[in-house]
């Protein structure tokens, strides 16, 4: 165990020597500002990174993550990133990347007591009720173990694009673009839901407009 944790640090060294090697100012320049275009919120699942499947830079994404990618307005620590990149670092795109293999999907999938998980899984479970029939009807379990973790972004798109930061600032600059990806653990490959994002803010806002259109409008004048 010892030498396992001593190795993070010999890695690091070489890291810093690598970036220092390619870039004698790399780390004076990633220390001056971040200016990410791209927030990303994601599992907490150690096998899931986001600049590594992105093929992203440091500075270059803006990361949350938790378990099963739930965005629940009752989560301060979800909600805080959210309005930080929208309002102040000004992203032009927010991602919720699920992946298949969820653990805690696959937990919220089981009859089971488990414990301080229990309110948190349910914000899955709520999302097996809303489509319990498409769901019921796919017989191979594997295979709608996959499609929860897939219904599961969509539904955390949603609460993502009722927030009032993001319906305000959507108005005023046609940014941010809410999208949700799936990662597939067994190819590697990033799969793209191609949400409907303007179709879904139209009708979110009937029922969760957040906003005065008139003031944010005039703001933008």
């Amino acid at each position: 165990m010892a030498k396992s944790y001593e190795a993070i640090f010999e890695n690091n060294k070489k890291w810093v020597e690598s970036k220092i090697s390619g870039n004698p100012e790399y780390f004076h320049q990633l220390a001056q500002t971040q200016n990410p275009e791209y927030l990303y919120i994601g599992c907490s699942d150690s096998r899931v990174t986001a600049e590594d499947m992105m093929g992203a830079e440091p500075g270059e994404v803006f990361v949350h993550r938790n378990v099963a990618n739930v965005i629940n307005t009752l989560d301060m620590s979800s909600t805080a990133v959210i309005q930080y990149a929208v309002e102040h670092l000004k992203v032009k795109h927010i991602i919720v990347c699920g992946h298949y293999n969820c653990g805690g999907v696959k937990a919220a999938m089981t009859s089971q007591d488990l414990g301080l998980l229990n309110p948190w899984l349910r914000n899955i479970r709520d999302v097996y009720r809303l489509h319990q029939a498409e769901l019921d009807a796919i017989e191979d379990e594997d295979k709608r173990y996959d499609r929860l973790v897939e219904l599961n972004v969509q539904e955390q798109c949603i609460n993502v694009i009722k927030m009032a930061c993001v319906q305000e600032r959507y108005i005023l600059e046609e940014f941010p673009v809410v999208h949700g990806w799936v990662f597939d653990l067994r190819s590697g490959k990033i799969i793209d839901l191609e949400i409907d994002f303007e179709n879904i803010l139209k009708d979110i806002q009937k029922i969760y407009n957040l906003t005065d259109s008139d003031w944010v409008m005039s703001r933008k004048k």
